[in-house]
């Protein structure tokens, strides 16, 4: 027999909060410290770029809107790409080199020393996003990964982690984007502040 809908609301909505509850304990400090890199690198003037697939693909651009368009104030707008949206770059690397370079080949041409790349990956496992990742440790940017409890290959090849004390994947993609927004709304009033 199906759950009712309330049943099904009911379980979303606590686990979400439970979960949202563990999040705030346990990765304030993590979130402090991205804010401060990603403060710092917009206002040398570097870019931050995001990547990951699926669900987290949409919270690559939607991230990267936030900084380029605005996320509450009217302000500059802030250097950033979503490497998940060009669909021509995407799907000739593929074809011709395997989608588990599609964002590495990106972060080679496009990444400069000083950038910031976000890999999103709930599973922490991702090749393609692992793998880019791997190439921007080679070229003098600083590597965000955001995943869940199990960080796994993602954080060996990051210096910064934000992960989400969960392993459901909706869960986790929640706090992706209550942490993406906080992030965005901290370095938007920074932004705003030092035009003031």
């Amino acid at each position: 027999m199906n759950q009712s809908f309330e049943t099904c609301l009911t379980a979303a909505l606590d686990e979400h909060e439970r979960v949202v509850q563990d999040f705030r304990q346990q990765c304030t400090g993590q979130l402090e410290q991205l804010a401060q890199v990603w403060r710092d690198a917009l206002a040398k003037g570097n870019k931050i770029c995001f990547f990951g697939n699926g669900g987290s693909a949409a919270d690559a651009q939607h991230l990267a809107a936030e900084l380029v368009v605005r996320f509450v104030k009217n302000r500059q707008g802030l250097p950033s790409i979503a490497f998940t949206t060009d669909s021509s770059i995407l799907t000739a690397c593929a074809n011709d080199f395997g989608y588990e370079e599609v964002f590495a080949r990106q972060v080679e041409a496009l990444c400069v020393p000083g950038d910031v790349v976000v890999g999103i990956s709930t599973s922490g496992t991702s090749a393609n996003v692992v793998r880019a990742l791997a190439q921007a440790g080679g070229q003098g940017v600083t590597r965000i990964a955001f995943t869940g409890a199990d960080a796994a290959l993602c954080g060996e090849h990051s210096e910064y982690q934000l992960t989400v004390p969960s392993s459901v994947t909706a869960r986790i993609q929640e706090c992706h984007i209550i942490a993406g927004h906080v992030l965005c709304g901290w370095v938007e009033d920074a932004a705003a502040a030092s035009v003031e």
